[in-house]
């Protein structure tokens, strides 16, 4: 972004994090500070319903749009991010999206595809028609082992695998 920022005559590079991002270990958030990526949302003040608030009032047809983390936050973590595996998370993704969920993930864990849909569209992943297009979908897509998360959708659900000092350290940093 940064060569592309100077190529192109842009100053500053910004990005949405928001108030209700504060509360959990962000690894992207790290990165941002060190390569002086602005938050102007953050430096606002303004909540994640806030901002929804205000391009609802602006009109803009997306103003409920499911929050969407960076791909590379899908991925497990000491696990290289790769162009194969953020690829195989977002056709995942996508097809997740064309089956009609609409608050959901796919977490990559190498051979293991884990798939978190809201608490409201459980009910309907939990069907065997919806088990087998998973598998077959998620197959297709490399992965050798099919999961439904039945704790459903929750955000920063990676970093249940980190250990408790580690998290710590993090937020210290980040403060």
């Amino acid at each position: 972004m940064e060569a592309f920022g100077r190529q192109h005559g842009f100053e500053t590079i910004a990005y949405g994090v928001n108030v209700d991002d504060q509360g959990d270990f962000r690894p992207g958030q790290s990165a941002a500070a060190q390569h002086g990526v602005t938050a102007p949302l953050l430096h606002a003040g303004l909540s994640k319903a806030e901002v929804r608030e205000l391009a609802r009032k602006a009109g803009l047809r997306i103003w409920d749009k499911p929050a969407s983390a960076c791909l590379s936050s899908r991925i497990e973590y000491g696990r290289p991010v790769t162009r194969e595996a953020l690829s195989a998370v977002e056709r995942g993704e996508d097809a997740l999206r064309q089956l009609g969920f609409r608050q959901f993930r796919v977490r990559h864990h190498g051979d293991i595809a884990r798939i978190e849909v809201s608490r409201e569209e459980m009910t309907r992943a939990l069907t065997a028609e919806m088990a087998a297009e998973f598998t077959r979908t998620f197959k297709a897509l490399g992965f050798k082992f099919v999961t439904l998360d039945l704790e459903g959708f929750r955000s920063g659900s990676m970093n249940s695998l980190l250990p408790t000092e580690q998290l710590l350290r993090a937020r210290t940093r980040d403060d």
